[in-house]
């Protein structure tokens, strides 16, 4: 699988800072950061980090990094953008005090998904999205298990898209996410 160096990509809004330690990026998200439109909350935020790259039909994209989140709304994860109205984030998010895995799907208006995963605190976790036909497949595994099926979204095989990883800090200053992997390879072969 070929990894995608970190400087191919570009940020869609620039971290607080960026490291190089070894092979991983070590991203410091701003305060504040985070991507949302609308639903239920009323407010767009349009801030999150993330780090894009062209994302062809019929591959997927895949991040690995450490969840070591302590705050409400710590992420990272996965993100897909078609445009400011039209994007998708897929990952692992600190909410009511424990990590989720999850996804919010946005068009024109955001939605969300997610279910506790109180085990994988501080543990290296893996997000893939698969682009395939019609369909984003959306997996996630910890610790280099097995992937398991997330969500899967509806998906316009025309669309001109970017992917690659994401970092928000809506609550709070401070947090800095190891970044592992970044890579593309081959889309799910099937949901099941």
């Amino acid at each position: 699988m070929p990894q995608i160096p970190w400087s191919t990509g570009r940020w869609t809004h620039a971290p607080e800072h960026v490291e190089t330690v070894g092979d991983d990026l070590h991203v410091t998200a701003a305060s504040g950061s985070d991507a949302w439109r609308l639903t239920s909350y009323g407010f767009v935020h349009d801030s999150e980090h993330a780090l894009l790259a062209a994302f062809d039909d019929e591959s997927a994209v895949e991040v690995e990094f450490t969840a070591a989140f302590s705050e409400q709304f710590d992420q990272a994860g996965v993100f897909v953008r078609v445009s400011g109205t039209h994007w998708i984030k897929a990952g692992v998010e600190f909410a009511d005090g424990r990590p989720q895995v999850g996804a919010v799907v946005t068009q024109e208006r955001s939605d969300w998904s997610l279910a506790p995963v109180p085990d994988w605190a501080g543990r290296r976790v893996l997000v893939r999205v698969s682009r395939s036909g019609d369909a984003l497949t959306i997996r996630a595994s910890v610790d280099g298990g097995e992937p398991q099926l997330v969500r899967v979204v509806p998906f316009p095989p025309d669309a001109v898209a970017e992917a690659g990883p994401f970092v928000c800090a809506p609550t709070r200053s401070g947090l800095v996410v190891p970044l592992h992997a970044w890579r593309v390879t081959a889309p799910d072969a099937a949901l099941h």
